[in-house]
């Protein structure tokens, strides 16, 4: 019996999800929740296998959410279900220890499929997600970490980064918030491969 667990601000998609899996032979329905805030209190003590986790809830987003309890769970799987196919979406929910993402407008036996894969220790993710992903690390392998991936705005900041700027100077020099430049910076180490404003600076002069 695989338990679930349901977090989506939507009502009708929420009651659509949760008939899915009350319905369905195999799979428990333990409890659905309408924002990160409550999912965050309240699945802890329902221990379900399975989370279904909209990305874009009303308050705190999904990913968030699925980074605060897989801290804490990590024997929780979480699949995002969602409207959108953005790869910085995707690459973020994975990284937060999202263990499957499906879209939607996917079909409800391919939804339940989905949840038994992911519970057997698959990872699951729709044909179009999937493709995304490959197409992201190939554009990632040989020529990756290159300079010339970043924004305008990203050379701006790593610029100003190598002149040592602290994030708030940035954020004043270019009208920008601060939690703005945390983003844009987040960004550059990714896309140069780097853990920290060191190795950035180095790849910006070259070394």
């Amino acid at each position: 019996m695989i338990s679930v667990c349901i977090v989506e601000d939507n009502n009708d998609i929420r009651q659509a999800l949760e008939q899915i899996i009350m319905m369905a032979e195999g799979y428990e329905f333990r409890g659905s929740f309408i924002s990160a805030e409550n999912a965050i209190a309240g699945i802890p003590s329902l221990k379900p296998n399975v989370v279904l986790m909209d990305i874009n809830l009303g308050g705190m987003s999904g990913i968030d959410c699925v980074r605060e309890l897989k801290a804490k769970h990590p024997e929780i799987l979480f699949m995002m279900c969602t409207v959108y196919e953005e790869d910085e979406k995707i690459f973020e929910a994975l990284a937060a220890g999202a263990n499957g993402y499906i879209l939607k407008k996917t079909a409800p036996g391919k939804l339940l499929e989905s949840i038994r894969e992911l519970a057997e220790g698959g990872a699951p993710m729709s044909s179009q997600i999937a493709r995304k992903v490959v197409m992201a690390f190939q554009e990632r392998s040989p020529s990756s970490g290159r300079l010339d991936s970043l924004s305008n705005r990203e050379h701006e900041i790593l610029e100003l980064l190598a002149k040592g700027l602290l994030y708030k100077e940035i954020s004043s020099k270019l009208g920008i918030a601060q939690e703005t430049v945390r983003k844009h910076v987040y960004h550059i180490y990714e896309k140069l491969h780097v853990n920290n404003r060191i190795e950035a600076v180095n790849k910006y002069f070259g070394r």
